[in-house]
């Protein structure tokens, strides 16, 4: 432990409560509309930088660094390629997504396939956060016992705490700035450490050569079916990630929506190819370290100057707690529009739906937390959540967008089938060891496209509400 580590990492925490203790003081959230979307009101560069950091939370800095410190910087790449191929897709679908904006996924299912698609919707939905949600408290639990006394579980219910009372406060305001402050310290301290630990390793050719034998294969050792195991969780999810289309909603326009996912695309790289080439530099410095603290035990070990390795460990931290709130804000959202507000009607005030979304909040974190006990690594906790969404949301949401054909019997068949199949191949050990969307992917599209051609046609009105922007008179009778 470092004095200067704890100070620095001390400093970003008391940083991002007082943002959160800015817009409770601001009164700028006025009801569950701007507490989930603030206010559509967003510049481009916060658009940006909430749009990246939300995505690279402690399952790039840990579960990603493990998997590119076990396997080698090629297969880390391909890993990683997901992100940036399923930023593209939304760059594609960006205005078409800022469009037909709703509050959540769920609520846009609604619209093509009806309320029991919505429901069964909502509950995979909150599922897979919970996981995602756990992921983030596991990770900055790992970083705080190496820059504090506590161990890593009393790290980990201090993030769940910082996370929690970050969100409850100014919901996307005050996660959107904290990511902005967070994107910078994120990048500055990635790519400032790159060239001192290639330094430390001895340069390129004494990194490649001190790389273990099958790091330095394309597939670091696995088949090519485990290695797609890996890359499609995070492709799919992206492609129909909530926070992303909550994201661009919030944008003040479709131009704004677009180009901010052009930035997101942009700045992917600039945290990615640090990672895979920081975690890999690991293993040749410190070979047979746990893999979840490959890039950590940079910082932690002495191979950076103490106040960039504080700021590494900070922007840990800060993955975590941006990643962490944006997952909770999202499955709050859930709860209050798909679970509360759809069933309550006009009873469903803007007010109410604040306070149950951040009554939301508390619970999820306390699920959460729960939920961080039964996986042993951050990579595995983030693999089963990545796929319960992706497998079982992403083929659904993509329907609605693209597939004119298919069917409410199709969507509830896809939502089923392929949750189903990724919890009950978690439970069976993972067969071949393959992860479970190599099962629930194929299983959940045939489910969508054999049950959909098999059952009529859907109303061509309906297909075209779904991707159409929503009633500007209903929307305003919501919120009163």
């Amino acid at each position: 432990m470092q004095t200067t580590h704890l100070v620095i990492l001390a400093v970003y925490i008391l940083a991002m409560l007082g943002i959160a203790l800015y817009f409770v003081r601001s009164g700028r959230v006025g009801g569950g509309d701007d507490f989930l979307f603030a206010g559509r009101s967003l510049p481009r560069p916060v658009m940006i930088a909430t749009m990246l950091v939300t995505w690279v939370g402690s399952g790039t800095i840990i579960g990603g660094a493990n998997f590119a410190y076990t396997y080698g910087p090629t297969a880390g790449l391909v890993f990683f390629a997901g992100t940036p191929l399923g930023i593209l897709v939304l760059l594609l679908a960006a205005r078409r997504i800022r469009r037909a904006s709703r509050h959540t996924i769920p609520e846009l299912l609604e619209v093509r396939f009806g309320i029991g698609v919505r429901t069964v919707a909502a509950v995979v939905t909150t599922i897979a956060f919970l996981g995602l949600t756990a992921s983030q408290f596991v990770g900055g639990g790992y970083v705080v016992s190496l820059v504090t006394p506590l161990s890593a579980t009393q790290g980990t219910v201090l993030i769940a705490v910082v996370v929690t009372l970050l969100t409850i406060s100014g919901g996307l305001f005050s996660v959107a700035y904290t990511d902005f402050v967070s994107a910078i310290l994120i990048v500055l301290g990635l790519c400032m450490a790159l060239p001192l630990v290639f330094a430390a390793v001895g340069g390129p050719g004494a990194y490649w050569d001190g790389l273990p034998e099958q790091a330095r294969t394309f597939s670091g050792g696995l088949t090519w079916l485990q290695l797609l195991g890996y890359f499609l969780p995070l492709f799919l999810l992206l492609l129909a990630d909530q926070n992303m289309y909550q994201r661009l909603a919030a944008a003040k326009d479709e131009r704004d929506a677009r180009s901010s996912t052009l930035g997101m695309l942009v700045g992917s790289f600039f945290v990615f190819i640090p990672v895979v080439l920081l975690a890999t530099a690991a293993a040749v410095l410190m070979p047979g370290i746990n893999g979840d603290m490959a890039v950590l035990a940079l910082a932690s070990e002495g191979y950076l100057p103490a106040v960039l390795g504080g700021l590494i460990l900070a922007g840990a931290v800060a993955f975590v707690i941006t990643t962490g709130s944006s997952y909770m804000l999202s499955g709050a959202s859930n709860v209050a529009y798909d679970l509360y507000a759809r069933f309550a009607g006009d009873r469903a005030s803007q007010r109410r739906k604040l306070v149950l979304q951040r009554l939301a909040v508390l619970g999820i974190a306390l699920a959460g937390l729960a939920l961080s006990l039964y996986f042993p690594t951050v990579l595995e906790l983030q693999m089963y959540s990545y796929t319960v969404y992706g497998a079982a949301i992403t083929p659904v949401v993509l329907s609605v967008l693209f597939w004119k054909r298919a069917t409410t019997a199709g969507a509830v068949a896809a939502l089923v089938v392929g949750a189903a199949t990724t919890i009950g191949w978690q439970l069976a050990g993972t067969p071949a060891g393959l992860n479970g969307v190599i099962a629930a992917l194929p299983a959940a599209l045939v489910a969508l496209v054999v049950v959909s051609l098999l059952t009529k046609a859907p109303d061509p009105e309906r297909v075209a509400a779904a991707v159409a922007a929503p009633d500007a008179d209903a929307e305003a009778g919501a919120s009163k």
